[in-house]
C-alpha cells in the first residue's frame, strides 16, 4: 500500500535554513537519539558543516504517526547554491511533494524562484513554509504577499516556522501528510526503479539511492540497467534513518538503496532505469537533466613529486562525485597535471579545497573557462575546453561560446550599478519588473564573463544584498580570440586564454602587468607581451640588472670605460637572445589568479 507514504524535498535558496529544518524533522522523528543530535546532521562533509552549505543530496526515511496511522516519509535535503541545481533535479525526480522554505526576515532570493521552477516543471506539490519567524527582524506576512506576487503560489495555508527552536515544527508533518499526494498506484506489477545516486563506499562497494515505482527488489534477485542492458545481482537492500539499516525489500513507492557487486561508480548512470532481468520492461523511464560541466581548469601540484597523489586524491574524489569530470594533461611549464570539468566556480573552489586538506596537496589551478564550440571551414565541428587546443585561425569558419540567462534580485537602490556590470559584461537585457521594493534583472550573458570575476563584482556593487541565479541556454557566435602571453618572445601556454575582442586587450595588459611584478630581474631585458596571433596588444618590459663593469676603472683616459660599457652591451644582446628566463612558481599561481578579488 502506498497511501501511507510520502516522498518531498526540501527546496529553498542557500542559508534560509533547510539543513536546519530536515535536523528538527528527524528529531521530532525519533529517528535519532538527543545524545546523538547534532547540527547539519545530514550534511556528512567536513566542509559542509563549516561553510553551513549542502553540497550532496541527503535522504532519510521518517516514520510519523498521525491520527492513529503510522506514516512513511522520505525526505531530501537539497543543496541551494546555483552550481548544485542538478543535484536539486534529481532529487525532485524521486518525489511527489516540496517543501519551499523562504526565510520570513529576506523573502524570495534568486535560487528560491529557480528551485520553485525546477518543482514546478517536475508537477510537484509545493508547501510554503515560513522560517525564521522568531527573528525580530521576521515580516511573514510581507513575506507571504512577496510569494504570491513572484511567484504566483498561495500562501493561505502557508506554515510559519522556526527550525533552530522546534516552534510549529509539527504543523510541517501535517501538512505533508494531509496536502502532499502518495505516490501514484501502478497498474505495472513488474519492476521499474530510477536509478537517483551513486557513489562509492570502502566497505560496501558502489551504492545506488533508488525510487521504486513499481514492483519491488530484494536480495537475490537480478536487475538490468536499460541504458546499457548490464546486469547485475542484488546483494543486499537497505534504506537511511540517517544511518545505513538493512531490509527484506523495498517496494512501491519507496526510497532506498541497493548494492549489487559493481565496481565503478562511472557503471552506473544516474537517471537510468532498472527493472528486472527475468521481466523486463522495454521503454525506460524518463530521467531529469544530467550534469554538465560547464567550466573547465588546469590542476598541477606545486611540487612534480605529488603527481602519484593528486592522480590518487581526484580518483577518490570522481568516485563520489558523478558531475567530476577529468583527464591528464601535460604542460611545458606546469609540468603533469589534469584536466578538470566542473559545474560551477564553487564546484571548483570545493573540489580544490578537499584536494589539498584531505590529501594534504599544495595545488596550482589554470585560469577557469568554458567550453567553447569551434566550426572548422572543412565543416568539422569540434568542442574546445582548453585554450592551448586552439586550431589554427585560418582554418576556423566560426566560433560559438555558451550564454545563460541569469536572474538578478537586487535592491532598486542597487540596481543602476547591477545593470552597469551586466553591460560591461555584454549582458542583454530581456526583463526587469519591481518586486516589493527590489529589481528582478533577467539579463542573457556570456558564461565567459561569468567565470572570472562576475559573482564577486556583483556582491561588491551591491553591497552583498543581490541574489543572483543563472541556467545555461544555447551557444552563440562571437568575435572570439586566443590571449597568448609569450616572455622573451617565448610563449607560454600555461597563460594562455580564450576572450572576446572587445575585452582582450585589457586582459592582456592586466596579466602582463601583474607577470612584470612577479618575474625576477634578470642579466638581460625581458620583454612581457600579450599577442593575438602575430599582433602584440599589450606589452611590458622587466629591465636588466647592471653590473658596474667600470668599477676597476681608477683613472685613465674615458675611453677605457666606453670599451668596456660597449663589452658589456653586446654581452646583454647575445645573452637576451640565447638567455633562458626563470619563472618563480608563485609568478604562475598569482598571475593565474586574475579573476580573483583576493
Amino acid at each position: 500500500m502506498t497511501d501511507h507514504i510520502r516522498n518531498f524535498a526540501i527546496i529553498a535558496h542557500i542559508d534560509h535554513g533547510k539543513s536546519t529544518l530536515a535536523d528538527r524533522m528527524i528529531e521530532m522523528a525519533g529517528n535519532v537519539q538527543s545524545r546523538e543530535m547534532k547540527a547539519q546532521l545530514l550534511d556528512s562533509m567536513e566542509l559542509e558543516r563549516e561553510r553551513g552549505i549542502t553540497i550532496k543530496a541527503q535522504t532519510v526515511r521518517l516514520s510519523y504517526p498521525y491520527q492513529g496511522k503510522n506514516y512513511v516519509l522520505n525526505l531530501i535535503d537539497t543543496p541551494g547554491h546555483v552550481d548544485f541545481s542538478y543535484e536539486v533535479s534529481r532529487s525532485l525526480s524521486a518525489c511527489e511533494g516540496a517543501l519551499l522554505v523562504v526565510d520570513a526576515s529576506q523573502g524570495v532570493e534568486a535560487q528560491t524562484l529557480a528551485n520553485v521552477y525546477l518543482a514546478l516543471e517536475a508537477d510537484l506539490e509545493i508547501i510554503t513554509i515560513l522560517n525564521k519567524v522568531d527573528l525580530p527582524a521576521a515580516e511573514p506576512e510581507r513575506i507571504m504577499r512577496q510569494i504570491e506576487d513572484v511567484i504566483g503560489l498561495s500562501c493561505a495555508n502557508a506554515v510559519q516556522i522556526s527550525a533552530k527552536t522546534g516552534k510549529n515544527i509539527d504543523a510541517v508533518f501535517a501538512a505533508i501528510i494531509n496536502d502532499l499526494p502518495p505516490p501514484k498506484k501502478q497498474t505495472e506489477q513488474r519492476l521499474s526503479a530510477l536509478l537517483v545516486d551513486s557513489w562509492y563506499d570502502s566497505y560496501l562497494g558502489v551504492m545506488i539511492l533508488v525510487r521504486i515505482f513499481s514492483g519491488s527488489i530484494k536480495k537475490g534477485m537480478k536487475i538490468r540497467m536499460l541504458s546499457n542492458n548490464a546486469v547485475w545481482q542484488v546483494e543486499r537492500v537497505g534504506i537511511f534513518t540517517p544511518q545505513t539499516k538493512i531490509v527484506d525489500a523495498l517496494g512501491e513507492g519507496e526510497v532506498g538503496f541497493l548494492t549489487a557487486g559493481v565496481k565503478t561508480v562511472s557503471d552506473t548512470h544516474i537517471g537510468d532505469t532498472m527493472t528486472d532481468d527475468r521481466n523486463p520492461l522495454t521503454v525506460a523511464r524518463s530521467g531529469f537533466k544530467p550534469s554538465v560541466p560547464v567550466v573547465f581548469c588546469g590542476i598541477f601540484p606545486v611540487d612534480n613529486g605529488d603527481y602519484k597523489n593528486l592522480r590518487d586524491g581526484i580518483e577518490k574524489l570522481a568516485l563520489n562525485d558523478s558531475s567530476f569530470h577529468y583527464e591528464t594533461e601535460n604542460s611545458t611549464a606546469l609540468g603533469l597535471g589534469f584536466r578538470c570539468g566542473f559545474l560551477g566556480l564553487l564546484h571548483m573552489e570545493i573540489i580544490m579545497e578537499r584536494l589539498v586538506r584531505e590529501f594534504d596537496l599544495d595545488l596550482i589551478s589554470t585560469a577557469p573557462s568554458v567550453v567553447y564550440r569551434i566550426t572548422m571551414k572543412n565543416g568539422d565541428v569540434n568542442d574546445l575546453q582548453n585554450p592551448a587546443d586552439f586550431p589554427d585561425i585560418s582554418q576556423i569558419a566560426d566560433i560559438s561560446e555558451p550564454w545563460i540567462q541569469a536572474r538578478i534580485l537586487v535592491p532598486e537602490s542597487y540596481m543602476g550599478s547591477v545593470i552597469t556590470l551586466c553591460t560591461d559584461k555584454r549582458g542583454k537585457q530581456i526583463e526587469m519588473n519591481y518586486v516589493d521594493g527590489r529589481a528582478l534583472l533577467v539579463y542573457e550573458l556570456p558564461l565567459n564573463e561569468i567565470v572570472f570575476d562576475f559573482y564577486d563584482r556583483l556582491k561588491s556593487v551591491s553591497r552583498g544584498y543581490a541574489s543572483f541565479d543563472y541556467e545555461l541556454k544555447d551557444y552563440k557566435s562571437g568575435e572570439l580570440v586566443k590571449l597568448l602571453i609569450l616572455i622573451n618572445n617565448e610563449p607560454v601556454e600555461a597563460l594562455a586564454l580564450i576572450t572576446h575582442r572587445s575585452s582582450a586587450e585589457n586582459r592582456g595588459r592586466e596579466i602582463c602587468t601583474r607577470l612584470k611584478d612577479l618575474i625576477p630581474r634578470h642579466m638581460f631585458k625581458i620583454p612581457i607581451q600579450a599577442a593575438i596571433g602575430s599582433k602584440v596588444i599589450a606589452r611590458e618590459t622587466i629591465a636588466a640588472m647592471r653590473k658596474d663593469v667600470t668599477a676597476k676603472c681608477y683613472g685613465g683616459d674615458i675611453t677605457r670605460k666606453r670599451k668596456l660599457l660597449e663589452k658589456q652591451k653586446k654581452g646583454k644582446k647575445k645573452m637576451r637572445q640565447f638567455g633562458k628566463v626563470d619563472i618563480p612558481q608563485n609568478a604562475f599561481i598569482e598571475a593565474l589568479r586574475m579573476g580573483d578579488n583576493k
